[in-house]
């Protein structure tokens, strides 16, 4: 499973790849503006930083919006995904995209359909939420299950990019079903390697180690 980072702040990009953790990032509208600042600036940045897939959003609402958009998005670097709404405007951007050979990220996925119809529409990756449908009371990963049966059924290439994980049993329930990626907030990821008995006997190593060596 590959580890995306869900961030816009180069502090944590930089932090993830120092431990070998960052396979790309996404980022989003949101995440871009709570670092403040020219956004584009702060884009150009995270592009230039990564050397793995960077999703950057559109935000226009047709699909001819989306697809200068897009154009003008994969300026920052040959890195670049298409961050593309899951709606009829942006299926039709997407299978655009697609045939011009750009990298496209179909966001906001809730069910089971809708990432079949971004992947007939050539998306590279979707999106499917999973702590938002957990937060009112669905069960995100029956969600994942049943996107990674579709897939496997036709054989469609589009990766499922697993998004909203709000704790790491998310991610480990992602890996046993077979999602292809997971977008992860900094602190989630680095709390993949606490574990109290892996901190009990480090201590209990160092205790004996002192006594040897006294």
């Amino acid at each position: 499973m590959e580890f995306f980072l869900d961030t816009a702040n180069i502090d944590e990009i930089r932090k993830a790849q120092s431990q070998g953790l960052l396979d790309g990032v996404t980022t989003n509208p949101t995440l871009l503006a709570r670092e403040g600042g020219d956004w584009r600036k702060q884009a150009q940045i995270i592009c230039n930083e990564v050397e793995g897939p960077v999703s950057l959003e559109v935000m226009g609402e047709t699909a001819e919006e989306m697809i200068n958009e897009a154009e003008d998005l994969s300026n920052f670097g040959k890195n670049v995904v298409i961050k593309i709404p899951m709606t009829t405007e942006g299926l039709i951007a997407t299978k655009a995209l697609h045939k011009k050979g750009m990298k496209t990220n179909v966001t906001l996925v809730f069910s089971p359909l809708q990432a079949l119809l971004a992947a007939k529409a050539g998306a590279t990756y979707v999106s499917p939420f999973v702590g938002r449908l957990d937060g009112i009371s669905h069960d995100g990963m029956e969600l994942i299950s049943q996107i990674r049966t579709i897939f496997d059924n036709y054989e469609f290439p589009t990766k499922i990019l697993v998004a909203s994980v709000r704790t790491p049993l998310h991610v480990l329930d992602s890996a046993l079903i077979g999602a292809d990626v997971a977008t992860i907030p900094f602190k989630i990821i680095s709390d993949f390697v606490k574990h109290p008995l892996t901190d009990q006997g480090l201590a209990t190593f160092k205790a004996d180690w002192d006594r040897l060596t006294k």
